[in-house]
C-alpha cells in the first residue's frame, strides 16, 4: 500500500500561534508594521500583486533524483501528493506559497510535519511570520525559532523540523530584504495620482452649476431677494426632477455656467508611467507580462525575457536548500541514502518556433563542420 493511503496522525504543528493576543500589544511595532505595510501595498497597487504572481507562475518546476532506484518512485510520490496546510496537496502549493511570503517579507518559515511515531511525514505547513519570533542564537551563524505564546516566546521542540529562508539579508543581520522594499514612496505617489483623477473625474461626472441673477432696473433690485429665491427654487425643480428633460423658465438677465468647465484637468500620463517605471524596474518583471503596452523593439523584449529568466533562477537557488532539506528528511525517515539531486525544467519565455529555428542552424552548423574536418 501506498504510504499516502495509509492511516497516519499527525504529530503536533510547532510553528502554530497559541494566542499571540497579548503579544501583539507588548510586541516591537517594527517588523510587524513593515509587514503589514507590504500588504495594504500589495493590496492597493495592482501591478504589484500581478507582478508577484508571474514570478512564482515561471520559476517552474523540477524533479528529483535519488541515488537509490527504490527510494525514486517513492519520493516522487511524496513529492507529488504530500499533504500541504489544510487543504492543498504536492510539493509545488508549498513551494508557491513559501516563494510568496519571501518575496513579500523578505524572510520565509515552513515545516515539516511528521507522523505522531515519527515514521512518515504527514504534512509541511507554511508558518505565519506573527506567530514566531526569530533571533540570533549564542554565534553569529546560529538562527533560534521561537514561537509566541501568551505574551512570552518558546523555543521550538524540534528545530530540525523548522525550514527558514531569508532573501538578500543584509550583512550581519538574519533577517532578509523584502523586494517591496523602497517602493511604498514611489507607490504613494502614484495613489496620489489616481485618487486625483478618481476626484477629477468624479466633479466631472456630476456637474455643478453656478446660476448668476443680475438685476436691471430699479424695480428689479428692489424684487431682487425674492427674484433669486424663486430661480434657486426652479433650479433646484429641474435637477430633482428624473423623468425626462426639465425646462428651467427665469425672468430677467439669469446666466448658468457649469463650475470648473473652464479648467483642464492635468495630464497623468507621463507621471503615472515614470512611477510605474520604477516599480517595474525594482520586481523585475518584463512590462509586457504586466499587460503595460510600452513601446519596445522585439529584441528589447528578447533581452527583457532573458533578465527575467535569470532573476527566476537566483530565486530557485534561494528555494533550493529548503527543498532539499525536505527532500532529505522524507529519505532520511525511510532509511534511504539522503544524497539526492535536484533538476529544475528549463525556463523558457521565447517563441517556441524561434527556439527550434535555432536549433535548427545550430544543427546544420555543426553537419557543415564536420563534413569539412572529414575534407
Amino acid at each position: 500500500m501506498a504510504f499516502w493511503k495509509k492511516r497516519r496522525d499527525a504529530a503536533a504543528v510547532l510553528t502554530a500561534p497559541r494566542d499571540c493576543l497579548q503579544w501583539e500589544q507588548n510586541a516591537p511595532a517594527g517588523s510587524v508594521m513593515e509587514r503589514r505595510l507590504y500588504e495594504s501595498l500589495r493590496m492597493s497597487v495592482p501591478v504589484i500583486d500581478a507582478a508577484l504572481y508571474r514570478i512564482e507562475r515561471l520559476i517552474g518546476g523540477f524533479c528529483v533524483e535519488c541515488a537509490e532506484k527504490e527510494a525514486q518512485k517513492e519520493l516522487d510520490s511524496f513529492l507529488e501528493n504530500v499533504r500541504v496546510n489544510a487543504g492543498q496537496h504536492g510539493i509545488d502549493s508549498f513551494l508557491t506559497i513559501y516563494l510568496d511570503q519571501l518575496l513579500m517579507y523578505g524572510s520565509a518559515v515552513g515545516e515539516i510535519i511528521p507522523t505522531v511515531d515519527g515514521g512518515d511525514v504527514f504534512a509541511l505547513y507554511n508558518a505565519s511570520l506573527d506567530g514566531l519570533e526569530i533571533c540570533r542564537g549564542d554565534n553569529p551563524l546560529e538562527i533560534v525559532i521561537r514561537r509566541k505564546e501568551l505574551g512570552t516566546s518558546i523555543p521550538v521542540e524540534f528545530p530540525e523540523r523548522i525550514l527558514f529562508t531569508a532573501f538578500n539579508p543584509p550583512p550581519g543581520e538574519i533577517f532578509g530584504t523584502s523586494l517591496l522594499r523602497g517602493l511604498p514612496f514611489v507607490s504613494r505617489i502614484l495613489l496620489t495620482i489616481f485618487k486625483t483623477i478618481g476626484t477629477n473625474w468624479d466633479r466631472v461626472g456630476n456637474v455643478r452649476f453656478a446660476v448668476t441673477y443680475k438685476p436691471g432696473s430699479d424695480g428689479d433690485r428692489v424684487f431682487a431677494r425674492e427674484r433669486a429665491q424663486q430661480i434657486a427654487s426652479e433650479w433646484s425643480r429641474a435637477m430633482r426632477d428624473t423623468s425626462g428633460v426639465s425646462d428651467f423658465i427665469a425672468v430677467g438677465d439669469v446666466n448658468v455656467k457649469v463650475i470648473g468647465a473652464d479648467n483642464q484637468i492635468l495630464d497623468s500620463e507621463i507621471p503615472v508611467r515614470q512611477m510605474l517605471e520604477q516599480i517595474v524596474a525594482k520586481l523585475g518583471v518584463p512590462p509586457f507580462l504586466l499587460g503595460l503596452s510600452w513601446s519596445t523593439t522585439e529584441r528589447m523584449s528578447a533581452q527583457q525575457a532573458d533578465l527575467l529568466t535569470s532573476e527566476l533562477e537566483d530565486y530557485r537557488r534561494i528555494l533550493q536548500p529548503a527543498l532539499s532539506r525536505v527532500c532529505a528528511y522524507w529519505l532520511g525517515i525511510h532509511g534511504f541514502s539522503t544524497q539526492h539531486r535536484i533538476v529544475w525544467n528549463t525556463i523558457s519565455l521565447r517563441d517556441e518556433a524561434e527556439l527550434a529555428s535555432a536549433r535548427l542552424s545550430n544543427a546544420q552548423a555543426e553537419k557543415i563542420e564536420r563534413e569539412l574536418e572529414e575534407m
